[in-house]
């Protein structure tokens, strides 16, 4: 990569993410409906990934960069950056959830900008490591970037990939953890504790970074010094559910609740 083409302004990227998390919560809000916490908790890392210019998302490129929310309950904040990327109109955001959208709940191909529909936990990266397979084989340069949650690991296929991923030494694979450490109802150490997550992945044959999941700083110089070894690589990025909102912060109830009357104005001032 060029670094002359890398957008290193974490001011810009920090007040994107401000307008990303805003206009989720608006989409939320009107459709009475949405994960939230979690959108929130993987914010800064999509906004990383697409307006850095790190990574190439080129519409017009068949061989461009592919990027799998295997979280995909997190939807609409990916939704957010693919219309104000232009892949379909801003406009269509507030039919989120709505009778004849496109944009459901969880992510679908029929979306312009969306390379595999999610939803089922633990599909993503199995999909995802064939893609990085295919590539290989077929010799074409592009990666394949794949963001899970961390209880999304409880599900025995995401080892499956895993496994396969190392094996096969797919350098061509990024897999991004959104580790928030919160699921649905629980916390996730109270579930299926996954610790230490680290070794359990270099067991597998994988270069394991960890980072601030929300210091943009820490994901560009990640993104940017990634190096094609031998192996797939796992970014684990510590991140806070509901993340930008205080009343939100590592709370269970805001994994799928909805702002409600003077909470909207809280979040909306916390979020400027």
């Amino acid at each position: 990569m060029n670094k002359e083409t890398v957008n290193l302004d974490t001011n810009y990227l920090k007040n994107k993410a401000n307008f990303i998390r805003n206009k989720v919560l608006d989409m939320i809000i009107l459709a009475n409906k949405g994960h939230i916490g979690g959108a929130f908790s993987c914010t800064d890392i999509i906004v990383s990934i697409y307006y850095s210019n790190i990574f190439n998302f080129n519409p017009k490129e068949k061989e461009r960069d592919k990027f799998i929310l295997s979280k995909g309950h997190s939807c609409p904040t990916l939704y957010v950056v693919l219309a104000d990327l232009g892949y379909f109109p801003v406009s269509e955001l507030d039919t989120f959830c709505k009778n004849d959208t496109r944009l459901e709940g969880h992510p679908d191909i029929n979306i312009p900008g969306i390379d595999v529909t999610t939803g089922s936990l633990g599909q993503g990266l199995s999909v995802g490591s064939g893609m990085a397979l295919s590539a290989k084989l077929d010799n074409k340069d592009f990666k394949t970037i794949v963001l899970i949650g961390d209880c999304e690991c409880h599900e025995g296929s995401i080892w499956e990939s895993v496994m396969f991923s190392g094996h096969h030494k797919l350098n061509n694979l990024i897999v991004i953890l959104d580790h928030n450490k919160q699921c649905a109802t629980d916390f996730e150490e109270d579930i299926i504790n996954i610790t230490p997550i680290t070794d359990k992945w270099k067991a597998f044959n994988w270069d394991v970074v960890t980072i601030n999941g929300h210091s943009f700083d820490e994901l560009l110089n990640c993104f940017s010094t990634i190096k094609n070894t031998q192996k797939p690589t796992i970014i684990i990025a510590e991140t806070i559910k509901g993340k930008g909102v205080s009343f939100m912060e590592k709370e269970l109830i805001w994994h799928h609740t909805v702002p409600k009357n003077d909470k909207i104005q809280i979040a909306k001032n916390e979020l400027r």
